[in-house]
C-alpha cells in the first residue's frame, strides 16, 4: 500500500515525486494533499496546519504528535517522533518506529502490546502494519484459548419440545401444525459483546492491512468468527463487555479492539470518511516512560508522585486558582524533596550563547520557579528533563534562581537505555538506586 514516513514538523505539498524539492517538501498525491488541505480548513485537527514554503502551497505536521495517518484511497502518512531525525546512524525510520513502540508501552492503556515483537516488526514494517499485527495475535490468543459463549433466552417454533412450552402461544400458531412447539428456552451462543467486537475489528483490518501475512491470518480468523454475527453498535458492546477471570484472555484483544473501531487515540481525522488518524501525543507518552522508569529506580525511602496537584498559584475569594502541577514530584516521608518536569523538545549544547540558551524556554523557567516557590518553600532542587539526543548528550550547568536557594538542573534523558544523565558534580545522585535494573549514570550515555 501506497505511503510516506514523515518526522514531525515535516511539510507535505503536491507534486510529483520527481520535481526537484529544495524547499525541504515531501511530496504526496494531490487527491491525498487536498484531502489534508480540506482536513487542516475544516479545523478542529491540531496535528495539522496550512502554510507557504519555496512559493508551494503545503500542510504541516505539527509537533508533538506521532503515529499514522490513513488518508481515503488507503494512503498512509506515518509521522515519526522527532528525536529520529535528531540522531545519527543508519536506519534512522527503523530505529525512531521501534523507540516510539517502546515508548507507547509506558502508557497504561498500551500496556498490552508485546513490546520486543513489536519492535522487531517495526524494523520493516510502518505503524499501522505494526499495531495490525499486535490485533492479530492477540485476536489468535483468544481464538485458541477458546471463545467464550454464553446463555441467550431465546422464544420460537422449534420441531422438538424444548425448555418451557408456551401454552397460549402455541395453541394461537400451531393448531394445525402438530409437529411444533412454541417455546421459550435458554441456547448457549457465542453471539456475545465481546466476540462481536472482535469480529468487526477483524473486517475492518482486513479492510486495511496490505502485509500478505496480515491479511491471510485476517481471514483465517474472520472464517472462525464467520456465525456470530459484527457489531451494530460498538458502543454499547465495549459497556456491556465483562472481563472477569474467565474472559481475561481477551483483555489485550479488546484493548486493540476499541483503538480500532472507535479510533481511540487522542486525535482522529475529521469528515466523514473511513480514514483514521491514531496519532498519539509525545509529551503525554515521554511523561508516562520518564515516570515508569523513574519510579522503580528511586533510591529508598523517596517516593514519586505523579502529576501532583496539591497547590494553587494564587488564592482569590478562599479559592485556589491556576493549579500548579509538575510532570514529577520526589519526596521523602511527605516532604517534598525534588521538583521534576518533563519536555518533549530538542536542546543543543552547542547552542551555549545568550541568545540561543540552548534552544530552552524562558516560559518554561517561569513555571518551574513558581513550582519551586510552592512546592519547595524557595529552597532547593528542580529539573527539567528532555529527550536525549546527539546534540544534547550531558546535563547542563546549574541555573540559579535569586535570591539563592533554589537551583534547576536541565538532564536529558536517554529513552534508549531508559537512563536519566545526572551531573557531574553528584548533587542528584542521593535520590537514585545504584541497584536498579538500569543503572543511572554522571556519563553521558552512547548515542541513540
Amino acid at each position: 500500500m501506497a505511503g510516506i514516513t514523515i518526522y514531525e514538523f515535516d511539510a507535505l505539498t503536491a507534486c510529483p515525486p520527481s520535481a526537484p524539492n529544495a524547499s525541504g517538501l515531501r511530496a504526496v498525491p494531490k487527491p491525498v494533499f487536498d484531502w489534508l488541505e480540506a482536513q487542516a480548513l475544516a479545523g478542529g485537527t491540531a496535528w495539522l496546519r496550512l502554510m507557504q514554503k519555496g512559493g508551494r502551497r503545503a500542510v504541516q505536521a505539527l509537533g508533538g504528535y506521532a503515529g499514522v495517518i490513513r488518508a481515503p484511497g488507503g494512503y498512509q502518512i506515518e509521522v515519526l517522533p522527532k528525536i529520529g531525525r535528531a540522531t545519527s546512524g543508519d536506519q534512522a525510520d527503523a530505529r525512531a518506529r521501534q523507540l516510539f513502540i517502546r515508548m507507547l508501552c509506558c502508557l497504561a492503556r498500551f500496556r498490552h502490546i508485546q513490546t520486543e515483537s513489536a519492535c522487531l516488526k517495526a524494523a520493516r514494517m510502518p505503524l499501522l502494519e505494526v499495531f495490525i499485527g499486535e490485533f492479530l495475535r492477540a485476536a489468535e490468543r483468544v481464538v485458541k484459548h477458546g471463545l467464550r459463549g454464553d446463555y441467550v433466552a431465546r422464544r420460537g417454533n422449534v420441531f422438538a419440545l424444548r425448555g418451557k412450552l408456551q401454552m397460549a402461544a402455541h395453541l394461537r400458531r400451531n393448531l394445525c401444525q402438530r409437529d411444533r412447539f412454541f417455546c421459550e428456552f435458554d441456547e448457549f451462543s457465542s453471539d456475545r459483546p465481546e466476540n462481536r467486537l472482535l469480529h468487526s475489528a477483524l473486517r475492518r483490518t482486513l479492510s486495511w492491512t496490505a502485509w500478505p501475512a496480515h491479511q491471510q491470518l485476517a481471514r483465517e480468523l474472520c472464517f472462525v468468527f464467520a456465525q456470530i454475527p459484527q457489531s451494530a453498535q460498538p458502543a454499547q458492546d465495549f459497556r456491556r463487555t465483562r472481563l472477569d477471570r474467565s474472559m481475561a484472555h481477551y483483555a489485550s484483544a479488546l484493548a486493540w479492539a476499541r483503538l480500532i473501531l472507535q479510533n481511540e487515540s487522542p486525535l482522529t481525522g475529521a469528515g466523514g470518511h473511513d480514514a483514521p488518524s491514531l496519532l498519539f501525543p509525545m509529551a503525554e507518552i515521554f511523561e508516562a516512560c520518564v515516570a515508569r522508569h523513574l519510579k522503580r529506580q528511586l533510591a529508598p525511602p523517596f517516593t514519586l508522585r505523579v502529576q501532583a496537584g496539591s497547590h494553587s498559584l494564587v488564592r482569590h475569594r478562599e479559592q485556589g486558582w491556576f493549579r500548579l502541577k509538575p510532570d514529577l514530584l520526589v519526596q521523602q516521608s511527605g516532604e517534598n524533596r525534588l521538583v521534576l518536569d518533563t519536555k518533549w523538545k530538542l536542546l543543543d549544547n552547542a547552542r551555549s550563547n545568550s541568545e540561543d540558551k540552548y534552544g530552552l524556554s524562558q516560559a518554561d523557567f517561569y513555571q518551574l520557579h513558581a513550582y519551586g516557590q510552592t512546592y519547595l518553600k524557595g529552597q532547593g532542587d528542580m529539573a527539567l528533563i528532555y529527550p536525549k539526543t546527539d546534540a544534547f548528550r550531558q546535563a547542563l550547568p546549574v541555573f540559579e534562581f535569586q535570591p539563592p536557594g533554589l537551583r534547576l538542573w536541565v538532564l536529558p534523558f536517554c529513552l534508549e537505555h531508559q537512563q536519566l544523565i545526572l551531573p557531574d558534580c553528584g548533587s542528584l545522585d542521593c535520590f537514585w538506586s545504584r541497584s536498579a535494573p538500569f543503572q543511572f549514570s554522571s556519563k553521558p550515555a552512547p548515542a541513540l
